[in-house]
């Protein structure tokens, strides 16, 4: 099933929500041990997805021109800006001290936490390509206990927040469906792996992010994954036309 996974984030999130209402302050030293503790699955997880390929010399091509790519395009920046504009809009509607702005504040803030990311894109992905939700079980867990730490500060807006991510998830589960559709089994299974590997790459960077041992702009480098599934097919094409001329 294409969208258990995103299904399972949204849950996860909820209950953490509704968990964070409830408990009292957590305090700083089971944070910082916690999110140690789910960085480091993180990495282990994304090396384990980087070694699925023997290709390895397609996976850094992927990863070095989807980086240009991002860059150039400046993806994380954008980000970034879309966030700060959120926030600035936020502030706005919420100046006349209106009522709703608690709710307000945590349903943006966590929608951007839990939307803007490479766990976000990669995990629906992989559940719509191959209906392997590994990725988003572990986006479960970290989601999960961050939907605690924020719902004890930001109030019931936290849960909200899973509607976001239902959304946006299940419709990149959705599409990703759609387009495995349009190749054949064997195609598919190669562009997979391809995806898979320069995926866990990019996956190891969000774990280092989160034992902030080294910012990585891990946004400028999602073109990486389009580049490693069209790598596929035009590896394909030129082996049969060398094959041909020799």
């Amino acid at each position: 099933m294409a969208l258990w996974g995103t299904i399972v984030n949204a849950i996860a999130i909820i209950i953490g929500g509704l968990l964070g209402m409830m408990l009292p302050r957590i305090s700083e030293g089971i944070k910082s041990t916690v999110m140690q503790g789910l960085g480091l699955a993180i990495t282990v997880l994304g090396i384990t997805m980087a070694l699925k390929s023997n290709q390895i010399v397609l996976v850094i091509m992927s990863v070095v021109i989807g980086g240009i790519i991002g860059e150039l395009l400046r993806i994380e920046y954008r980000l970034e800006q879309l966030g700060d504009w959120l926030q600035a809009q936020l502030r706005k509607g919420s100046s006349a001290a209106h009522p709703t702005s608690s709710i307000s504040q945590g349903f943006v803030t966590c929608t951007l936490v839990y939307c803007i990311g490479a766990m976000a894109i990669l995990g629906p992905l992989d559940g719509g390509l191959r209906h392997n939700h590994d990725i988003l079980y572990t986006k479960s867990l970290l989601d999960g206990f961050l939907s605690i730490i924020f719902a004890s500060t930001l109030g019931i807006g936290v849960i909200f927040s899973a509607v976001s991510v239902f959304v946006m998830q299940g419709g990149i589960a959705l599409a990703a469906t759609f387009i495995a559709m349009a190749f054949s089994q064997a195609s598919l299974d190669a562009m997979i792996v391809q995806i898979t590997a320069v995926g866990g790459v990019l996956v190891i960077g969000v774990g280092l992010n989160i034992l902030q041992i080294k910012k990585m702009n891990v946004a400028n480098m999602l073109p990486a994954l389009v580049i490693a599934a069209a790598a596929v097919p035009l590896q394909h094409y030129f082996t049969v036309w060398f094959s041909r001329l020799f």
